[in-house]
């Protein structure tokens, strides 16, 4: 599965950089997921130079959750059971970051 598209690089250039925006303000561009058990990264920026996307990581549970940045050379570059890689959720719709943060912290 191509982890970022044409589309999604274009809205990760509309949305620039969030820095100074509140969590309400901030959309989250791409989903990304373990499809074999815990894992999900929520990305709001991208720097093309670098390969890095910054967001909210949520690996194992609210306590291991944090906001940083992720290579998007490592999600591509994990291998998992049964041939699989990290996907990107194809039906996830525009939410804010303060609501995937709030969300993931009440699992």
């Amino acid at each position: 599965m191509k982890l970022l598209t044409d589309e999604i690089l274009k809205a990760f250039q509309k949305q620039g950089k969030c820095d100074e925006k509140p969590a309400t303000e901030v959309k989250v561009i791409a989903k990304f997921f373990n499809p074999c058990g815990a894992g999900t990264w929520y990305a709001t920026e991208y720097n093309e130079q670098d390969r890095l996307f910054f967001g909210y990581v949520n690996l194992i549970g609210k306590e291991f959750a944090e906001l940083g940045y992720f290579s998007l050379d490592e999600l591509k570059g994990l291998k998992l059971p049964f041939g699989l890689g990290i996907e990107r959720d194809l039906y996830f719709r525009e939410h804010t970051l303060d609501e995937v943060m709030n969300a993931e912290n009440r699992l």
